[in-house]
């Protein structure tokens, strides 16, 4: 097991957006410490010197997206969005979106234990996958892919709360203490041309609707119909 099937390899491509040249590239971002350290002859190095490199190029291009977006933000602000946007929950969470972690290649005690769920890895193979297509297509071509994949969340962040709480957890959390289920969101509309699709999402209780938020993605209207949840119940001000 020295190598990344290349139709694996192809089908994390067209997840992706872009098509390396050097997929020897791609093969590394995908491989963890722990492949390597079990299988001496892999021909492919670690991610880890490769998440180094994507930490820095994620944090210019995203700096640079946000100082655009925000012409009128000051630096404190913007340290806090750009700080919330390359966290390793956000960083996963994109991850998760283009199904990163089945296309990791671990060792096997990793593998065993989850490692493919894992935050942290997921987090880290983000950023060395964002150094693969910088090394391979330059800044231009990872300028794009973080744009593409950061823009609607960039879109989506609401200046007036840069608290950025997980709302969700807190409401999943409420309704436990509560004795209710756990909520259910669903997709009730979307509308906009793809570049600035817009969502509306309807959070319900059994089948009855309770609240809802709107966002330019999925995540953000559920994270908006949660917080005007969590002000129905009485635990944030309305």
């Amino acid at each position: 097991m020295s190598g990344v099937a290349t139709e694996t390899l192809s089908d994390f491509q067209r997840r992706v957006g872009y098509e390396f040249r050097d997929v020897a590239l791609l093969e590394r971002a995908l491989t963890h410490k722990s492949f390597t350290n079990e299988h001496r002859e892999a021909r492919s190095p670690n991610n880890e010197r490769m998440e180094f490199l994507g930490d820095a190029v994620l944090g210019f291009v995203v700096g640079e997206l946000i100082y655009r977006f925000f012409p009128d933000l000051q630096e404190g602000a913007l340290s806090k969005i750009k700080a919330h946007l390359v966290s390793s929950t956000t960083l996963a969470a994109k991850g998760r979106d283009i199904g990163l972690g089945r296309f990791l290649r671990m060792g096997a005690g990793e593998a065993r234990s989850g490692g493919a769920e894992k935050l942290s890895l997921i987090a880290d193979a983000f950023e060395a996958v964002i150094a693969g297509i910088y090394l391979d297509g330059g800044l231009p071509a990872a300028a794009e892919f973080v744009r593409r994949v950061f823009g609607p969340e960039v879109a989506g962040i609401d200046v007036g709360d840069l608290s950025f709480h997980d709302y969700k957890t807190a409401l999943q959390e409420t309704a436990q203490s509560l004795g209710l289920p756990l909520p259910e969101y669903r997709v009730i509309d979307e509308f906009g041309p793809d570049h600035e699709k817009a969502f509306v999402v309807e959070l319900s209780w059994d089948g009855a609707a309770f609240s809802s938020g709107r966002g330019s993605s999925k995540r953000e209207a559920q994270r908006k119909a949660a917080k005007e949840a969590l002000k129905k119940l009485g635990r944030l001000p309305a």
